[in-house]
């Protein structure tokens, strides 16, 4: 059985280590709240987006531009993977890096040729693990506060590549930020863009119903200005959603984290005092063995 002073000295290092999990708690609280206020605030002019470039994709047709075009076979795949910058966030990441090993193996063509775009340390050190083509890395941003100009510049790296043929498709890897205790990540396809449909309208519905845009000049001069813009936002979309489920996810970690130390710190005062009343037991039988023995 280990020593009082041991048991002593292991609870004081756990109670050290309950005071820094409780701190990053805090903190990722903190982090979570301006994470998702800034995704939130986003969603409804992303969405508005979306709705308008719906109505004019589906008068306009295919042919408008060259980033409808879908190709005939897709030799070159790039991967947009966003990730974190730190780890300590439970298994946030390796979920991220399943869905890309699922989807990864889901390609048909074993020749395709992969390339990466990394936002985030760890899912670049996953590809320099696995020796991955690394075009591009966006490192120490995730974590804290970001631009649009971060996605823009990525788009329009991708977007040239994509319309020189350096890339047939573009794929961006996050993680979708559903609820404070779910985090689903997900593959969504960036180039070439897919159809964009319109929602759902029920005709009994008085609510609801889809405007009619007004627009000028012509439908080819504003879907070669919008569609670039909208593989800007879905990038932005991607990297905010990404950065609210690592918080979330550290915070529940950190919590997950605390209550353990908390149990731990019973388990060892509750094997202290038994070490403690069981050196006093022999302290005692030693005095009344002592007594006896001077008696006799």
């Amino acid at each position: 059985m280990a020593t009082l002073k041991e048991i002593k000295t292991k609870i004081s290092g756990v109670k050290k280590t309950k005071q820094i999990t409780s701190a990053m708690k805090m903190v990722a609280t903190s982090r979570l709240r301006g994470a998702q206020m800034n995704m939130e605030a986003f969603k409804p002019y992303a969405n508005k987006y979306a709705e308008v470039l719906g109505s004019l994709s589906e008068k306009a047709g295919d042919n408008v531009s060259p980033l409808l075009q879908k190709k005939d076979k897709a030799d070159s795949i790039h991967i947009i993977l966003c990730s974190s910058d730190k780890g300590l966030c439970g298994g946030f990441n390796v979920n991220i890096f399943k869905k890309l090993d699922n989807f990864i193996q889901s390609l048909s063509d074993e020749n395709v040729t992969l390339s990466f775009t990394n936002f985030g340390k760890r899912g670049r050190d996953l590809c320099r693990k696995e020796d991955k083509n690394i075009i591009k890395e966006y490192l120490n941003i995730m974590g804290a506060k970001f631009d649009f100009s971060f996605a823009s510049q990525c788009g329009e790296e991708v977007i040239n590549k994509f319309l020189s043929g350096e890339y047939d498709k573009v794929y961006v890897v996050y993680s979708d930020f559903v609820s404070m205790s779910k985090q689903e990540p997900k593959v969504k396809q960036l180039l070439p863009i897919p159809p964009i449909e319109k929602a759902d309208v029920k005709e009994d519905d008085n609510k609801k119903f889809l405007a009619e845009h007004i627009y000028e000049p012509d439908i080819k001069s504003l879907m070669s200005s919008m569609l670039p813009k909208s593989v800007y936002i879905q990038i932005y979309d991607a990297l905010l959603s990404t950065s609210t489920s690592e918080h979330a996810a550290r915070m529940t970690a950190m919590e997950n984290a605390t209550k353990a130390c908390t149990d731990i710190i019973d388990e060892l005062q509750t094997v202290f005092n038994k070490a403690r009343q069981a050196a006093i037991t022999l302290d005692l039988m030693d005095i009344i063995g002592g007594a006896n023995a001077l008696k006799g």
